[in-house]
C-alpha cells in the first residue's frame, strides 16, 4: 500500500529542496530515499540533450559542444567522466571507440561545465573560431530565481523546455517556460527565437488527460509544443559499463545504439528540431 509522505518544496539558486518532517512522516531509511528522490530522472532534461548531441555529431556529423550549466551537480560532466573511464577498463567498448573516431576522423565532442551567468563566454571560445560548431546545447537548470540563468536564456537562439505528465513537474515547467515566454519572446527581447515544450516520458498505453489539459494550458500561454515526444523507456538508462558487451543507448563518447534508436523517437525529434532551427 502506498503511503503519502508531506514535504516542503524550496526553490534555491539553480536547484529545488525538499524538506520532510520525520516527525510527523517517519522515514525507516531516510538515506535511502533521499538517494532516491534525488537522483537525476531518465529521458528528460540532461539524458535527452545528451542523446541528441550524440546522435547529431556520431551519426549526422555535425559539429557540436556542450555547455553543462546545472550547478553544482554537472550531470553531464560526470556522465563523460564514466563514460571515458568505462571506454579505457572495457576492452570491447575500447576498440569500438577507437573504430568509432577512426572512421569519423574525429573524437568526442567538447563537454564544458559553467555557472550559469558565465555560459556565453565559455561558448565565446568556441564561436570565435575558425571553423564554430553548428550547435552549441546548454543544459540549464529549470528555475526562475537565478538571474544567471534568465540573463543566458536571454541570448540562446532557442529553448526546448521538457515536460512531463506528473503535476508537480509539468506546472514547474509551464512556469519557466511562461516567464522566458513572457520576458522575452511576447516583448521582443534578448536573442531569442523560439521557445518549445518537449513532451518527455510518455508512456503510450496509459495516457491520461493530463495530455491534453496541460497542451491547452501552454496554447493559452503562447507556449509551442513539439509534435515529436521521448517515450517513458528503459533504453534511456542504458549507460557504457566497465565489463560486458550490451549495447549502448545513453553516451557522451558514443552514438546510440541503431538497434535501440527503433520506437525511441530519436531520429524524428533531431528532424524537427533541425527543422525549427534552419527555418
Amino acid at each position: 500500500m502506498a503511503t503519502t509522505i508531506k514535504f516542503t518544496k524550496m526553490q534555491g539558486t539553480g536547484n529545488d529542496y525538499i524538506y520532510v518532517n520525520t516527525l510527523s512522516s517517519p522515514l525507516q531509511d531516510p538515506i535511502k530515499a533521499a538517494r532516491k528522490w534525488s537522483t537525476y530522472h531518465t529521458g528528460i532534461g540532461a539524458d535527452g540533450l545528451v542523446l541528441m548531441a550524440s546522435y547529431l555529431y556520431y551519426v549526422k556529423g555535425m559539429d557540436v559542444v556542450v555547455v553543462d550549466c546545472d550547478y553544482p551537480q554537472y550531470s553531464i560532466k560526470d556522465m563523460r567522466k564514466r563514460d571515458v573511464n568505462n571506454i579505457e577498463r572495457n576492452p570491447h567498448l575500447g576498440k569500438a571507440a577507437f573504430d568509432l573516431y577512426a572512421r569519423l576522423k574525429k573524437r568526442m565532442y567538447p563537454i564544458v561545465e559553467s555557472h550559469p551567468e558565465a555560459a556565453i563566454e565559455k561558448a565565446k571560445a568556441f564561436i570565435e573560431k575558425e571553423t564554430p560548431p553548428d550547435i552549441i546545447f546548454f543544459d540549464l537548470p529549470g528555475t526562475v530565481n537565478n538571474p544567471g540563468v534568465i540573463n543566458t536564456v536571454a541570448t540562446m537562439d532557442y529553448v526546448f523546455c521538457p515536460i512531463t505528465a506528473d503535476r508537480v513537474v509539468a506546472e514547474s515547467s509551464l512556469g519557466f517556460a511562461s516567464v522566458v515566454n513572457d520576458s522575452f519572446m511576447s516583448m521582443g527581447k534578448g536573442n531569442l527565437k523560439g521557445l518549445y515544450m518537449l513532451w518527455n516520458m510518455v508512456d503510450g498505453r496509459e495516457k491520461t488527460n493530463l495530455y491534453d489539459v496541460y497542451e491547452k494550458v501552454a496554447a493559452e500561454l503562447g507556449l509551442n509544443v513539439m509534435k515529436t515526444y521521448l517515450p517513458d523507456s528503459k533504453r534511456f538508462r542504458r549507460e557504457s559499463e566497465e565489463d560486458g558487451v550490451r549495447s549502448i543507448f545513453r553516451s557522451t563518447v558514443m552514438p546510440p545504439d541503431k538497434s535501440l534508436i527503433k520506437g525511441s523517437n530519436i531520429e524524428s525529434l533531431a528532424d524537427e528540431m533541425l527543422k525549427i532551427i534552419n527555418g
